[in-house]
């Protein structure tokens, strides 16, 4: 990154930064869980079960951060006059999250 690049940063309440961070824990855990499966060669369908529920997981969080990002960073670019480029930069996101779908 330059010193001309601009990073964001979002100030999370304590409670929601220790929600995701649980949940992310969680999900870090159920991935260390699918090489300990592999490793020990369980069956196929098991460990794609495994991994269908961490991308689950991992949608979960991701919609939880667009809600937040939408009532707030969004909602305040609006109310400050940068709507058009906080629509156009959420649109993206969007655009990213649904590949992933």
């Amino acid at each position: 990154m330059t010193n001309s690049e601009e990073v964001k940063v979002t100030h999370r309440s304590t409670k929601d930064k220790d929600q995701l961070i649980t949940r992310l824990k969680r999900i870090e855990g159920q991935v260390r869980g699918i090489q300990n499966m592999i490793e020990n060669e369980r069956y196929c369908v098991d460990i794609l079960t495994q991994i269908s529920a961490i991308n689950a997981a991992m949608n979960k969080v991701g919609l939880q951060l667009l809600e937040k990002h939408t009532h707030h960073c969004v909602s305040d670019a609006i109310k400050d006059g940068n709507g058009e480029e906080a629509i156009q930069e959420l649109m993206e996101v969007f655009k990213r999250f649904s590949k992933s779908q």
